[in-house]
């Protein structure tokens, strides 16, 4: 796996999965906001399969994230 999820784009995953899970433990959406779950695992590992097939990376385009990967 290729990291594929640049410094911003791992920023609004935990943010956006935190306050899903928190909508969730208010019972504001339901169960449903543990989906929030999935942004928050993307964000931690540095890659989305939605972004594989279509080669989508919004890492290393600019001095992102140089340190951890490189463009091939």
């Amino acid at each position: 796996m290729k990291i594929n999820i640049g410094g911003i784009d791992r920023l609004l995953r935990v943010t956006v999965g935190v306050v899903l899970i928190g909508l969730a433990i208010f019972d504001r959406i339901g169960p449903w906001g543990y989906i929030g779950i999935l942004p928050i695992a993307t964000a931690l590992i540095g890659w989305c399969p939605a972004y594989a097939p279509f080669g989508i990376s919004t890492c290393c385009s600019s001095a992102c994230c140089k340190t951890t990967c490189s463009k091939e």
